[in-house]
């Protein structure tokens, strides 16, 4: 026997018969002896996916000391240890502790995508063995083996079907498309979608109904399945814009830093009077007051309060830095089945000879009216309608049920559920239908036939017959067709252009007819349909878009966001939903067959023109995204099967559908929608903008705070006094108002017309020009008010300890009375809605105030700080200063909005 290996058993099974499947396995229908197939199981290894290790918590916790910031802190921190200054040591180690425990508490789950798909895998298999049937585990199947499926079966491996018996299978993990597939054995053109491949079985996917025997062509990494897992393990998650940013940020304030601070060190110790050890202690000042150190915790905890809004909006975030990312999407490409649609079949058309009726109501929820040329009808006043509706009901076996919560749940095929919606939409109630006409006997739907047909007994001893199925079928099998004024000969052409017209838009067909009563009996025999049989209708079906879906199209379009549907199902539906949504209007569907002709150059240029790509792979999504990120664009990627994991963990956004999702899909995302509804998406953009919003005016809060504090230390090493402010003081204004005031910035609400804006660029700096002169004023006038009540105090014969507390107290005065600028970075601070829309300000100046108190009143604190206690003339002082701060900001704003106008 020749070796069989894991490249051969990735040829294109699909495209050649049974009996070459058998001889290029070395196989045989009554499967492979045991010897033999452990000889293969030890030559190819066993038919599983390896298990993937998740990231340890110590490796959790040393990645959070990953920050230029940190590093600098930590030097710090080192130095006044070495001068024994242990308080400053303590505070400092202190400040970057509590920075590692947040970061470890807030971040992700350790990746666990890989083994969601291992999960999937079947544990045991049915197969033929030695000439015999049995049982074995499902980790033991080789290619060449011959295994037996049923209802409710996860399939174990790769399977090339031998036989089947009206074999469905969902499929959905793999394609996205929640239509149960009707298999046969007959073999497809090698250039069919994996959706089309009729004569093949994948590993993981679910027999839903009939039974098949299949053989083993693909096991372990070899197996569809495995081969998306491989794709999921070389896939790199991008890091997050804000994240870059905030990096790149960390590190020019770190080199700054340490640049002021050596510089500062040796102007004092050649130029001034200063010992080497003070100058070691102002550098430190200096270090600690130039670095921004609660912003770490700021973006944090506003991200924090961000995954709580998305939260409540329906969309669970997975990884912190996912809710700023969503801020920043400028394409959003999204699945159709369920997210874009309900994924619930709907009756929207109903045509019969004389009149095309209009069917209202998305979903099996029977509610919706019956529209013949815009107005309501009955079915009990439009015969042939209520013929139509009542076979629908008739010839059916699923089953419709209102749970507890008021919901519409399908017991069956999607297709039937959206019958027997239509038929109660008509007016008829089911109970009393199948009592007055119960079933007698029924030919179940075959491929073969392409219909399902049943005898109905009117307790008259008459009977009658409903058949649905293929238009084309049925009327091969009428010879006429039911009319308001009763039954004429079939008109042919008339019902082909009526079926031609509702597929072409996008509507999946059925075809119902009837016979006339006739004698009662007990069995329906194909021969029975020979005769008699009467065309009633069309009916016309899709699964409808959601409407608040189509609305928040039109919202992430108006926000600069471009939409683009990739899906797995056909051109035709995809292009119909897509009209229907206004996505990729005035041009064609792109298949993955026609993707892969194109080079990267050409893909580059269809992206800019084409918004729907249909019967797409897992490879396909991937470059999909792939080739949109190359174009500079954030890219959010919505999926719910395994095929769309790889796409879905490259995607600056994963977004996997919670309610029917699988667990791979889930693992792979970054966000998780818990209504699996395209409108949550376009919510949680607007949360994500609303983040970065408020992280931003934290950034313009808390510099001004810093460059205050550095320029004060620099103002008294070129005066050659002491420092108006120290380490340990820096560390506890720094600390206190980043808890309180820059927290509260995390709670602002949206900024009016938010989702009118243009996406921001995703190269545009966290640190732009309008930022930088906004925290070098503020900080000149914040230097202005402290430092020169400090130096007025010294001059004025007090004591250096009471002259530093009314120097942070003043500091602190400002950044209150900045806070309240801050909020709304252009418009007036003093406008109504400014000033109630966020009550946590008052809750944090509040918070604030009570702590200055404790510092400069509480002995403890006293003694740490070296604080002396105030009197109500010095608060005044410092409260007039803070209010001229105000003011100026408020002007400086006015300014710069009439320069705009000008």
């Amino acid at each position: 026997m020749r070796e069989i290996d894991v490249d051969a058993a990735r040829q294109p099974w699909h495209c050649h018969d049974q009996t070459y499947a058998y001889e290029a396995l070395s196989a045989h229908e009554s499967g492979l002896g045991t010897a033999e197939a452990e000889t293969r199981l030890a030559s190819i290894g066993p038919n599983r996916l390896d298990e993937v290790a998740g990231t340890s918590l110590t490796v959790r916790v040393l990645r959070q000391f990953q920050n230029a910031l940190i590093y600098v802190l930590l030097v710090a921190a080192v130095i006044t240890t070495v001068l024994g200054e242990w308080v400053d040591t303590v505070v400092i180690l202190g400040v970057v502790i509590i920075q590692a425990l947040i970061g470890v508490i807030q971040e992700g789950k350790a990746e666990k995508a890989l083994n969601a798909i291992r999960q999937l895998l079947s544990h045991e298999a049915i197969v033929q063995r030695d000439g015999r049937t049995q049982t074995v585990p499902a980790e033991a199947l080789v290619p060449g083996d011959v295994v037996m499926l049923q209802p409710g079966d996860r399939v174990p491996a790769d399977l090339r079907l031998l036989r089947t018996r009206e074999l469905s299978v969902d499929e959905s993990i793999l394609t996205g498309e929640s239509q149960t597939v009707l298999k046969s054995v007959d073999p497809v053109v090698e250039a069919a979608p994996l959706a089309e491949r009729f004569c093949m079985v994948y590993s993981g996917t679910l027999v839903t109904a009939g039974a098949a025997s299949g053989l083993v062509v693909s096991t372990g990494p070899a197996s569809e399945i495995g081969r998306i897992s491989g794709m999921l393990d070389k896939v790199e998650p991008l890091a997050t814009p804000l994240l870059k940013k905030v990096e790149q940020f960390a590190r020019q304030i770190a080199v700054a830093t340490v640049v002021l601070a050596i510089v500062t060190f040796l102007y004092g110790w050649l130029f001034q009077d200063y010992t080497a050890a003070e100058m070691f202690l102002v550098a430190v000042g200096l270090a600690v007051a130039a670095i921004p150190e609660g912003l770490p915790a700021i973006l944090a905890i506003t991200l924090a309060i961000g995954v709580q809004r998305m939260a409540r909006r329906k969309a669970i975030i997975r990884q912190l830095p996912a809710v700023e990312t969503l801020g920043a999407v400028s394409v959003i490409c999204t699945d159709k089945t369920g997210t874009l649609t309900r994924n619930e079949m709907t009756v929207t058309d109903a045509v019969s000879r004389d009149a095309h009726f209009v069917i209202e109501g998305v979903g099996y929820e029977p509610v919706g009216d019956v529209l013949l040329t815009g107005q309501r009808v009955e079915a009990a006043n439009q015969p042939v309608l209520k013929q139509l509706a009542q076979a629908a009901l008739l010839c059916n076996d699923a089953a419709l049920h209102r749970a507890e919560d008021g919901r519409w749940t399908l017991a069956g095929d999607p297709t039937e559920g959206a019958l027997l919606s239509f038929a109660m939409k008509s007016g008829l109630e089911t109970a009393h239908e199948l009592h007055e006409h119960p079933r007698a006997d029924a030919i179940p739907f075959e491929s073969e036939n392409r219909y399902m047909a049943t005898l109905n007994h009117d307790h008259h001893g008459k009977a009658f017959v409903c058949v649905k199925g293929a238009p084309e079928r049925l009327m091969e099998l009428c010879d006429s067709e039911r009319t308001e004024s009763g039954v004429q000969p079939l008109d042919r052409e008339f019902w082909t252009a009526q079926a031609h017209g509702l597929a072409s838009d996008g509507k999946r067909v059925l075809a119902l007819a009837t016979t006339d009563p006739r004698p009662a009996k007990g069995q329906l025999d194909i021969e029975d349909l020979s005769t008699g049989l009467a065309l009633v209708g069309l009916l016309g079906m899709v699964d409808p878009p959601r409407p608040d879906a189509v609305r928040a199209v039109a919202s992430a379009q108006a926000a600069g966001i471009r939409v683009k549907m990739i899906t797995g199902d056909h051109a035709g539906t995809a292009a119909a939903i897509g009209r229907s949504m206004n996505i990729g209007t005035g041009t064609e569907p792109v298949t993955g067959a026609m993707l892969e002709t194109l080079d990267d150059g050409a893909l580059s240029s269809l992206l800019a023109e084409t918004d729907i790509f249909a019967r797409t792979s897992p490879e396909h999504k991937l470059r999909l995204v792939t080739a949109l990120q190359a174009q500079d664009r954030i890219v959010a990627m919505t999926g719910d099967g395994v095929n769309d994991a790889p796409a879905l963990k490259r995607a600056d956004v994963g977004i996997a559908m919670g309610l029917k999702g699988t667990e791979a899909a889930k693992q792979a995302a970054r966000v998780v929608l818990a209504d699996d509804n395209f409108a949550s998406i376009v919510h949680a953009v607007e949360e994500g903008r609303i983040v970065y919003d408020n992280f931003r005016k934290a950034v313009l809060f808390v510099l001004p705070v810093s460059g205050g504090q550095a320029l004060s230390i620099l103002a008294a090493v070129a005066m050659g006094i002491m420092m108006p402010i120290t380490p340990v003081q820096i560390l506890w204004v720094n600390m206190v108002t980043a808890v309180t005031l820059a927290l509260a910035l995390a709670f602002e609400p949206a900024e009016p017309g938010i989702m009118k804006r243009q996406p921001r660029a995703p190269n545009a700096p966290l640190l732009t020009s309008f930022l930088v002169w906004r925290s070098l004023f503020v900080s000149v006038l914040m230097v202005a008010a402290s430092f020169g009540l400090h130096l007025w105090y010294l001059d004025a014969d007090f004591s250096l300890e009471l002259s530093r507390t009314i120097a942070v107290n003043t500091l602190v005065l400002c950044e209150i009375m900045y806070l309240l600028s801050t909020r709304v970075i252009d418009a007036p601070a003093l406008k109504w809605r400014s000033l109630t829309a966020n009550a946590y300000v008052w809750y944090a100046i509040a918070a604030l105030l009570a702590l200055q108190l404790l510092f400069t009143y509480a002995p403890p604190f006293q003694h740490l700080f070296d604080t002396k206690p105030l009197a109500v003339i010095d608060w005044l002082r410092a409260g007039a200063l803070a209010l001229i701060l105000f003011v100026l900001v408020e002007l400086e704003k006015s300014l710069l909005r009439f320069k705009a106008k000008h």
